[in-house]
């Protein structure tokens, strides 16, 4: 297998209550998420005070058969796609995770990062808790169970008090209520919507709110806790007010172009950077291009502003699965090339800039910039459309250490020797913030993986594996 160099998020949710096909519109649902995780997927139903659940590891179109779907009877379902921050990436750290306390059923999927994690999970295990996955979403339950005597709403509330970091929450319940949840921060995204006919809907992203033809209603608030049920909907924020910190990485490149975050279009972003990158770093060339995906929207916005022509110089071989026979060791750099050939004819002789949406590890980039020289184009310029990442993310992107991360360990200089390139340049903080165009942007984004500054204090021996 030949894994992605790719920065990754964590997960995709998806919920539904009070719907007939409760079970296959959390699959469409998921599969609009897919991009958020693809090391596993899972469904969880509720009927007659039951929870029935499928999950398995791979891609929501390897989990998922219509046989499957049609086993899972129910209108009110969570579904989830996992890309592990926390825990191994196993069947038994998939998702949603459920429980059975007191005869009633509970089950979870999550998004994020609890950093405390280690240190409940070691109480919880003194005072006589079994553990039975890695993961910290499992803290949560146990934690939740324990307090489970106060009611649901009492039991949430004294629940995410102990918990810290970045979290959203899905749950169902064994009476049917499903229930969302984001952190006081307000780090990762949750969104609601409506179903014609009362049913209602939690996504991570407007877009699988698209696919199932919901209608938007409102991204949940920082500490918000939504209680959906038979009497509608209830919500509630027992959370004292705190620096909104929504990860601004999510505008970069999490997210899908087509959803929404602060009534700002994704795609539309991306090519408000690009624009943004173009005034503070032009250079002359024949063209501009992406490496598909990455920087495909930003590049758009810096040919618009620069006057310099848009091509695809490199196009993705887009029937690449997870896996395929290795070659031999002779046929070096495959895994790149076999995603992606160069446009020979258009590119040889030519200056072109290329423009990426980061630059975590590097060993990518070089070996593309490399084929590129090898091919015969004259000037090689990288334009990057975020700063450059010099800190470790504790809060759900998969680098937990900072010497994981080429521009913590050297120079813009430096870098751009390395990759052997002519020129290179990011994006200022100050330019990423004024062109995502959100009211406040100092006040309502984290950018800890740019600048070091963390909203949240962390243990600095927290690692992946951790819980393991």
């Amino acid at each position: 297998m030949f894994e992605s160099k790719r920065p990754h998020d964590e997960c995709g949710l998806f919920g539904i209550y009070n719907h007939p096909e409760a079970a296959r519109l959390t699959y469409f649902g998921l599969y609009a998420l897919q991009h958020r995780g693809q090391e596993s997927a899972g469904i969880a139903v509720f009927k007659d005070g039951h929870i029935d659940a499928h999950k398995s590891m791979g891609l929501v179109s390897d989990v998922f058969t219509p046989q499957h779907l049609n086993k899972l009877h129910g209108d009110t379902a969570i579904g989830h796609v996992r890309y592990s921050t926390t825990g191994s990436s196993i069947l038994a750290n998939a998702q949603p995770f459920t429980i059975m306390h007191s005869k009633k059923y509970y089950s979870l999927a999550h998004n994020g990062n609890l950093v405390n994690a280690h240190i409940l999970k070691s109480g919880l295990e003194e005072a006589g808790s079994i553990f039975q996955t890695t993961m910290d979403s499992e803290v949560f339950l146990h934690l939740f169970v324990k307090n489970i005597k106060l009611g649901l709403e009492k039991a949430l509330i004294e629940t995410t008090t102990k918990l810290k970091g970045a979290y959203s929450f899905i749950m169902l319940t064994s009476r049917g209520e499903v229930v969302g949840i984001k952190d006081p921060n307000g780090f990762r995204p949750l969104c609601l919507g409506k179903v014609n006919g009362g049913s209602y809907v939690l996504a991570s992203e407007t877009c699988a709110l698209d696919l199932v033809e919901a209608e938007f209603v409102r991204e949940l608030d920082p500490g918000e806790i939504v209680i959906i049920n038979d009497d509608g909907i209830k919500s509630i924020n027992p959370h004292k007010p705190r620096k909104r910190s929504f990860c601004i990485f999510e505008y970069i490149y999490f997210a899908r172009p087509d959803s929404t975050f602060h009534g700002k279009n994704v795609y539309l972003t991306r090519k408000d950077h690009g624009r943004q990158l173009a005034r503070e770093s032009h250079v002359d060339a024949d063209l501009v291009m992406p490496f598909p995906d990455s920087g495909m929207y930003a590049a758009i916005g810096y040919s618009e502003e620069s006057g310099i022509p848009f091509e695809m110089g490199m196009i993705r071989n887009h029937y690449v699965g997870r896996t395929f026979i290795q070659p031999s060791q002779s046929m070096r750099d495959f895994a790149v090339r076999i995603k992606l050939n160069p446009v020979k004819e258009l590119l040889k002789g030519k200056d072109i800039i290329i423009i990426e949406d980061s630059i975590i590890r590097g060993t990518t980039a070089k070996t593309r910039v490399k084929t590129l020289r090898e091919l015969g184009v004259n000037k090689v310029h990288m334009r990057v459309s975020g700063p450059a990442h010099r800190f470790p993310c504790h809060y759900g992107i998969d680098f937990s250490t900072k010497g994981e991360l080429i521009a913590a360990r050297k120079s813009v200089e430096e870098l751009r020797t390395f990759l052997g390139l002519d020129t290179l340049a990011y994006l200022s903080i100050d330019g990423l913030l004024s062109s995502t165009n959100v009211p406040d942007p100092e006040n309502n984004f984290c950018k800890a993986c740019f600048d070091g500054c963390y909203p949240v204090s962390f243990d600095e021996s927290l690692t992946k594996d951790c819980l393991e």
